[in-house]
This record gives structure tokens, sequence and C-alpha cells, in this order.
């Protein structure tokens, strides 16, 4: 549906009024006939009919697209009275700005923000009604903490509440404390698996260390044999050179 055209100031041009609702274009859309509708007008004639409303040329929703730019501008320029001006809004104002203007409207009518309250109320008031709402939330006059909803609950046990709160807070506690040592056995647990994993690589690596100066050993004793050989060879052969 378009905008009411009753709550324009001054003429409205016959081109910025949908073809289906007769007021205003709100969030308009143009067939290739170049006739103008309200998206949610066309949308819902199309779901019984297949053509144009105002000529019945085959129109389908793949066809339709934006107002032209020309028209558009003059449709933003329109002015307007505030959809509040019945609760006393005087406010007139361009048809591009109105919604940002009726979102922040101090005339508005707006519920209650208190869980239960079906009050509707001018969002300039809102502030008074919360301070006398009856289901205003406040704490219990007595001291005990305890957040009070409505009428029913001045009544309230203010020894079982506290009682309450404190089985709540020892559960919370107990909870926290068994997150904690659970979180801490599986910090133990994978710096053991870390350390018997580092352990494993030492040890490999001890191993093969005494493998490497087992062998530089025998290398060192095959090496001790063959100039022991070398030498008695040298020897022998100076006795001979001696004897020639």
């Amino acid at each position: 549906m378009g905008y009411d055209i009753e709550r324009f100031v001054g003429y409205v041009n016959e081109g910025l009024l949908c073809s289906i609702c007769r007021d205003v274009l709100e969030d308009p859309l143009q067939a290739p006939c170049e006739h103008a509708f309200c998206t949610a007008c066309i949308h819902g004639w199309l779901v019984h009919h297949s053509n144009c409303p105002e000529d019945r040329q085959m129109i389908d929703v793949s066809l339709l697209r934006p107002l032209y730019r020309y028209m558009k501008n003059d449709l933003n320029r329109l002015q307007l009275h505030c959809r509040n001006r019945e609760y006393g809004c005087e406010m007139v104002c361009s048809l591009e700005s109105i919604d940002r203007h009726e979102r922040e409207c101090e005339y508005s009518q707006i519920p209650c923000s208190n869980a239960g309250c079906t009050v509707q109320i001018e969002r300039r008031n809102l502030d008074g009604h919360l301070a006398v709402c009856e289901y205003r939330s406040r704490e219990c006059p007595n001291g005990c903490g305890y957040t009070i909803l409505s009428a029913e609950d001045t009544q309230h046990n203010c020894v079982a509440e506290l009682r309450t709160e404190l089985e709540l807070l020892r559960s919370e506690m107990i909870c926290r404390v068994e997150e904690a040592k659970h979180e801490m056995e599986s910090r133990l647990d994978s710096q053991r698996r870390h350390m018997v994993q580092k352990e494993s690589i030492l040890q490999n690596e001890i191993e093969e260390l005494k493998s490497q100066m087992s062998r530089m050993m025998s290398d060192v004793r095959s090496l001790m044999a063959a100039e022991r050989q070398h030498r008695q060879e040298l020897e022998q052969a100076e006795l001979e050179k001696r004897e020639l």
C-alpha cells in the first residue's frame, strides 16, 4: 500500500500515484508500459493476474524496473505530514526523510519495555511511565538483593532467596573448581606426553652417539694396529739394510 494522499501538502502529480491503490507510490516499481505501482501492490496483483491493471498489457515480475530517476526525484521532494499528526506532531518534511523522522518521532506510540506490560505510550512519555510502571524491576527494600519484577514478588521470602542464591554460588564455584581441575590435569597430561616423547628422542640420540663412539673406537684400534704393523715393517727393513 502507498502513502495516504491526504497526508501530502500541495498538489501531487497523477504520475506519482500507484495505479492499483491510488495512493502516493511507496517503494515504487515500473512496468514496461511505464505505469508505476507500489512494490507490495503489484506483487499482490501478479499473484492472480499476468497483465497491467491499467492497460491490460502482459507483464511479468522479471520485467518490473525501478522508477525513472526524474520521477524518483519528484517523488522524494513531496512534502507530507508525520503519521503521528493526530497525536500532536506538527512536523512536515520530504518523503525522502519521513521514515527517518518517524523512527525518532517523540509522538510515536511504542510499547513499554518492561516484560509483562502491554501499555503503548508516546516515546516522549516513556521515561515517566517506566518510573511508575507496575512491571518495572527494582531491588527488595529489605536489602537481600532480590529483583522484584511484579507486585506479587514484594512478599517473597528473603531468607529463602538468600539460601537459593548461596546454593547457586556454591554450585557455580564447584563447577569452576572442577573445570580448573580438569584443565590442569589436561595440561599435565599434555606436558607428560611431551616429556615422554622428548625422553624417547633423547634416548635415541644417546644410542646413536654410543654407536658412533663405538665405530670411532674401532677405527682408532684399527689405525693403531696398522701403525704397529708399519713400524715393524720399517724395523725389519732397517735390519735387512744393515745386513746388506
